[in-house]
């Protein structure tokens, strides 16, 4: 039986898109701040050549969530998860909540050399 279409598997797509898409910077950063230092931290910056491929990947993914978390509520047949308000409500909190973690992954490389 095939799993209703309502949106999670884009957002889960989404948001770990975006997590890998800010390890190579916010990474480090994040084990400095937490006082780990040493010269192994500068070897993890080996996923910077994929972090457009994290981005996109990301940005596709939250498109096919929004197109799923914010369809009509017609669209969904009774019974479905997408009829549920509550549901619904949840789905979108984590939308926005995965959406700014993109938004930190694309904008994190031009803000933290006002930190340097």
């Amino acid at each position: 039986m095939a799993e209703p279409q309502n949106g999670r598997g884009a957002l889960v797509a989404g948001g770990l898109a975006a997590i890998l898409a800010s390890t190579c910077c916010l990474g480090p950063l994040l084990l400095i701040t937490l006082g780990f230092s040493g010269a192994w931290i500068g070897n993890l910056t080996v996923l910077e050549p994929y972090r457009p491929l994290f981005i996109g990947a990301a940005l596709v993914a939250l498109f096919f969530a929004w197109r799923r978390i914010y369809r009509p509520t017609q669209a969904c047949k009774p019974g479905e998860v997408c009829a549920v308000p509550q549901v619904r409500g949840t789905y979108k909190l984590i939308f926005w909540i995965v959406a700014a973690l993109v938004l930190v992954a694309l904008g994190f490389p031009y803000v933290l050399p006002l930190f340097y």
